[in-house]
């Protein structure tokens, strides 16, 4: 195997596909084959670009439709995946459906312990909102208790939980309440801005090894994450990487992506040979948070992501420097309208010319233990 792939992987990929751009499984997949995995793409939805555009052509699958397509693998005995990443589904049908297939695929694993992984992004809002229906809450709740890892954001972990997150406490509070409501052995909140859960004097005080972004005048985001303990307590560890300055879609998928890629070799490469035969790979409890493979995969997660986005941020500079003279004739919503196509469009992840940043982390940002 090549130095910078990962152990081979078959991973089934459920999750939305579009035609332009770089979101949903049409991120995921080039993702995972760029790290060395072999990929199976089951689309939920076929969008001519993502939704951040404001306008979009296309169809989405229907529960049926998405069962229809697994049953067609298993009557071919096409089903021998090692993964399966879930991501954006239409309905409250549809997170019903992933969700028999993510637990059809442990049943036939189930006297294989450590042979099948399921890793879910309950993708149902952002920001304070849900962009999906009301109904899909409860469907994501009854579904991500047979999930192994689960990858929300900070608004989804509240839905989850039931909880605000307003300080350091209600957020470790969240993820506990997730672990012992649902049964998931291992949860990562992906993106929290802790300056704006509490002032910077009382949060915890990084360790040398996150120098290069301790200044708490910096504005950071940091991705919680947590392995539980065999008594179902937490494992906290925190990575906190600097914020840039733009706004991508398609950065929750690459996430995801990457995770799946980075903590299988994690658990692969692990002192503990024992861990890749064990369910769903939890490390013994005498190991620390900041050794778990959860945290050592987070961390070339996010040096992966960095360096990319920050070669997004320059592309996208100097598109919007070449087109900036393209000036209008049309009336002013017209404009409007065409300079936010313009900004989207630049914005878009320079994912293919980057793929060397995927398998070539330069690992800066280090995990550090969370106690409060």
């Amino acid at each position: 195997m090549s130095a910078d792939l990962v152990p081979e992987t078959r991973v089934l990929a459920v999750a939305s596909h579009v035609v332009y751009g770089h979101v949903g499984n049409k991120m995921a997949t080039l993702v995972m084959q760029s790290m060395g995995c072999d990929v199976a793409a089951l689309n939920t939805v076929h969008f001519s670009n993502h939704t951040g555009y404001r306008q979009f052509k296309g169809t989405r699958a229907t529960a049926e439709e998405i069962t229809n397509l697994y049953e067609g693998l298993c009557q071919n005995n096409l089903t021998d995946f090692d993964v399966m990443l879930s991501g954006y589904a239409p309905s409250a049908a549809a997170v019903e459906a992933v969700g028999a297939i993510g637990q059809d695929l442990q049943r036939k694993a189930a006297d294989r312990p450590g042979s099948f992984f399921w890793v879910l992004d309950p993708v149902m809002g952002d920001q304070g909102r849900l962009y999906v229906n009301d109904d899909v809450v409860p469907a994501y709740k009854n579904t991500i208790q047979h999930a192994d890892l689960i990858l929300p954001n900070q608004f989804e972990a509240e839905v989850l939980s039931g909880i605000k997150i307003t300080s350091l406490s209600t957020l470790a509070e969240a993820i506990t309440t997730i672990h012992s409501k649902y049964s998931v052995p291992h949860v990562i909140i992906t993106s929290v801005q802790l300056s704006k859960l509490t002032t910077p004097a009382t949060l915890p005080t990084p360790t040398p090894s996150t120098a290069t972004c301790s200044n708490t005048n910096q504005n950071l985001l940091t991705v919680i994450g947590s392995t539980t303990l065999s008594t179902g307590e937490p494992r906290l560890f925190r990575i906190d990487v600097p914020a840039l300055d733009c706004f991508f879609s398609g950065t929750g998928d690459m996430f995801a992506a990457l995770t799946v890629a980075r903590l299988r070799e994690a658990v692969f490469n692990d002192y503990d040979a024992g861990l890749r035969d064990t369910k769903s790979w939890v490390s013994k409890d005498d190991v620390r948070a900041t050794e778990l493979p959860l945290a050592k995969a987070t961390e070339k997660v996010l040096a992966s992501m960095h360096d990319v986005l920050e070669r997004t941020i320059e592309a996208r500079d100097a598109q919007l420097k070449a087109t900036a003279g393209e000036a209008g004739v049309g009336t002013e919503e017209t404009e409007v309208k065409k300079e936010h196509l313009r900004r989207t469009k630049a914005a878009e992840v320079r994912l293919v010319r980057n793929v060397r940043l995927l398998r070539e982390p330069t690992v800066e940002f280090k995990a550090v233990e969370w106690v409060e």
